[in-house]
């Protein structure tokens, strides 16, 4: 099965939390840039993965997501997943949360478990505050709160997207101590914008959008810098932005021919991912089930 990656259409920072937390504004579209997971029956939870980098055991994402469901339901199966990693981490595309969301569905099947939709949110959200938004991605998602309280706008993104990843990677947890914002804040409108942006084509839209790390990571992370002057200036992309806390940019492209020759040309480089207009994970999905 396949788990497929977000960008951040927008992301606004609007407030420090008492907890530490910070409360944000963000659209969340799926792109076409995924890891695969497979799950095969085992006595126990054991997990393998194609990336080195990426630990196997019970701090990874995916076995903490089996662990959870396992405690909740008490059942007494294992599992042995296998994650073939492609999906950047360290990149801002959501990528570890995306397994995990995955894997709580993938097994709630494969384990035959009687457990609602808003239980798996509640499971979802324990692991990462992007997780619930993984178990159902497929269509532009307004998100507030810490990124955990989801309005679906029910449609997909005209336009498409070009993602590259500069293989340098931004901790978040560093990208959100560096802040350098006063709150609270007060975004623009982003389900309105997004969805006249959807209904109407014009993608000048976008140029209300903007990612509030921005001005932390791209003077802190020269190669992420570059990659975006890259998209703005050498490719004319139509609006570039980073995604999340970064290191990934995107540009986005009115003409999909367009954005196929800025795939290939980025490719020589950087790691890359094409996204087509209007697309949606489930059909992506199913074109090869």
């Amino acid at each position: 099965m396949k788990a497929f990656a977000k960008i951040n259409l927008a992301l606004f920072i609007t407030n420090r939390l008492p907890n530490g937390y910070h409360a944000l504004e963000t659209i969340f579209a799926p792109i076409n840039w995924f890891d695969e997971l497979s799950f095969e029956p085992s006595d126990r939870l054991e997990m393998t993965c194609s990336d080195p980098e990426i630990p196997s055991d019970e701090t990874n994402l995916c076995l903490r997501a089996a662990k959870l469901l396992q405690d909740f339901t008490a059942t007494k199966d294992g599992v042995k997943i296998h994650l073939q990693k492609h999906i950047p981490h360290g990149a801002g595309l959501g990528g570890g949360s995306s397994d995990a969301a995955l894997t709580l569905k993938a097994l709630t099947n494969f384990w035959q478990l009687d457990i609602s939709q808003a239980k798996l949110k509640e499971l979802a959200v324990s692991l990462g505050a992007d997780v619930p938004y993984f178990l159902s991605a497929q269509t532009l998602t307004y998100a507030t709160g810490i990124g955990d309280q989801l309005f679906d706008l029910e449609a997909t993104f005209p336009a498409a997207i070009v993602v590259a990843f500069p293989s340098v990677r931004v901790s978040t947890a560093w990208a959100y101590k560096n802040l350098r914002l006063n709150f609270p804040r007060t975004a623009p409108d982003l389900k309105a914008l997004t969805l006249k942006l959807c209904v109407s084509r014009d993608l000048e839209i976008l140029r209300r959008f903007e990612n509030d790390f921005e001005p932390t990571v791209l003077p802190a992370f020269p190669a992420v810098k570059k990659l975006k002057d890259i998209f703005c200036y050498d490719v004319n992309a139509d609006f570039a932005l980073m995604s999340g806390s970064g290191s990934a940019v995107f540009g986005v492209y009115e003409h999909l021919s367009r954005a196929e020759d800025v795939a290939r040309q980025l490719s020589a480089e950087y790691a890359v991912s094409l996204t087509p207009p209007f697309f949606s994970p489930q059909e992506a999905q199913n074109q090869t089930d």
